[in-house]
């Protein structure tokens, strides 16, 4: 036999081929549907509004970036059981405002029936809580659909029974930013 003469191939060593060429094709097609779903779930750049962005900056400029504050960390976010984040951890200025600005996101999407009021139920709060937000007279009026609120928004500014002037120039800067007039 010369080179170009080949032996005629058996069944059992076709069977063998084609069980390996089936194990490529399937690997092929796995790996395909896994790149697919991970780009279709990757986090799309977000695109946020121009009132949403003055928030952000409002938040900043009041909440500072916590390093090594128990259970704040971030700009002011509080640890929750389970959230994978342990005490006194420092994120970076880049991971601080992502997780500020997917709080804000959540808080905005909580308080969306209130229409261009939920921005700014979401930064108070993001600041006081959601359980202070919903006893406050803020949210009552608003229920209500009395937006004459700024006396009750800015009532706000007390910590532990104390008004604290850095929280009045919060709420008086937060209100004259988010409120959106008729």
């Amino acid at each position: 036999m010369n080179n170009m003469e080949k032996k005629p191939i058996s069944s059992r060593q076709a069977t063998k081929g084609l069980r390996h060429l089936f194990r490529v094709v399937c690997i092929l097609i796995i790996s395909i549907i896994s790149l697919s779903m991970t780009l279709a779930t990757a986090p799309a750049t977000a695109v946020f509004s121009k009132e949403f962005e003055k928030a952000v900056e409002v938040i900043k400029k009041y909440e500072g970036l916590h390093r090594n504050k128990g259970q704040l960390i971030g700009y002011g976010h509080k640890i929750l059981p389970g959230e994978g984040y342990k005490r006194n951890t420092n994120l970076t200025e880049k991971q601080a405002d992502a997780l500020l600005r997917k709080d804000l996101s959540k808080l905005c999407e909580k308080y969306r029936s209130f229409g261009k009021d939920s921005l700014l139920l979401a930064a108070l709060a993001y600041n006081c809580g959601i359980g202070v937000v919903a006893k406050s007279t803020v949210y009552k009026n608003l229920q209500n659909g009395n937006r004459d609120i700024k006396d009750s928004y800015l009532a706000h500014c007390r910590y532990r029974g104390k008004v604290l002037s850095q929280l009045q120039r919060r709420r008086i800067e937060e209100f004259e930013t988010l409120f959106i007039k008729d």
